[in-house]
């Protein structure tokens, strides 16, 4: 669960995708579907390992250019719940490419950032449409985190675009 003075802070996203309840799981548990949409505008994902299960670990490394030069960002987490497809629940926080947890203000946070965040993703089949309520607590409305969400979800609306067009071209 998040920690700190900003554990009560969360950003609730609400999407409806035209995609299948299985494919939108598959986009936040599988590393290569995940690696094709997630982070903002900008942002490339050279790792993502997921051990989807109840205390399995995630490792994912977040790239950007930035005029300095490449940027990278490692993030480490615990999966909580798992209950395939509908409800996924992780931690999270800012680490080294070795999983080291690493504290917010070495990271250039702001005070109070919580080392650890909880990440908590409900899908809802709508009949080939999926409902997704993604809420990250510990993260405030408002803050560069929640604009990041809303870049990578509409990221992950064009990368599920192209996954059922490239489907329909098949059959």
């Amino acid at each position: 669960m998040a920690e700190g003075p900003g554990a009560q802070d969360a950003v609730v996203i609400e999407r409806i995708l035209d995609a299948p309840v299985d494919l939108i799981w598959s986009m936040w548990t599988a590393s290569e579907h995940f690696k094709g949409w997630y982070g903002p505008t900008g942002a490339s994902i050279p790792v993502a390992k997921m051990d989807v299960r109840v205390g399995g670990t995630r490792l994912v490394c977040m790239e950007m250019e930035t005029p300095n030069g490449t940027m990278q960002m490692w993030f480490t987490g615990e999966y909580r719940e798992v209950v395939e497809p509908q409800r996924l629940v992780y931690t999270e926080s800012m680490c080294d490419e070795h999983a080291n947890i690493l504290s917010p203000a070495d990271m250039g946070m702001p005070e109070g950032h919580p080392t650890t965040t909880e990440i908590i993703v409900e899908l809802e089949d709508l009949g080939g449409r999926t409902k997704m309520v993604m809420t990250h607590v510990g993260i405030p409305e408002g803050s560069p985190g929640a604009a990041g969400w809303t870049m990578a979800f509409d990221k992950l609306a064009l990368y599920v675009e192209a996954q059922n067009y490239e489907a329909s071209d098949r059959s």
